[in-house]
């Protein structure tokens, strides 16, 4: 009768571990960096940080338009006034008018 020894391997207990380390690796590296990961939460809030400073200033524009506008209302503004903004908007004067040009005002 024939008996097969055979020495023991150590290469067999390193498979499982071996694998278990490649699948928390590929894991890991993507939930750091994949699309919905820590990296591109931090990128998302960063954004919208930039979006909600350009909504502010929007909102601070439409305010300001707002107030111009109200000030155009009947028996709130004066005809002249209202007169010279049109005709410094247009770029349009009488030929008898002296115009003056003022130089715009820096924010």
């Amino acid at each position: 009768m024939w008996t097969r020894q055979h020495k023991q391997r150590n290469t067999g207990r390193l498979i499982i571990p071996s694998l278990c380390v490649l699948f928390l690796t590929y894991f890991g590296f993507h939930a750091y960096h994949g699309e919905f990961g820590i990296y591109s939460k931090y990128r998302l809030e960063a954004r919208a940080a930039e979006l909600q400073a350009q909504l502010d200033a929007v909102k601070a524009r439409r305010i300001d338009f707002e107030r111009r506008v109200q000030l155009m209302h009947e028996g709130t503004l004066e005809k002249d006034m209202l007169d010279e903004q049109a005709r410094k908007a247009l770029n349009l004067s009488q030929p008898d008018e002296i115009t003056i040009m003022l130089p715009a005002p820096t924010k």
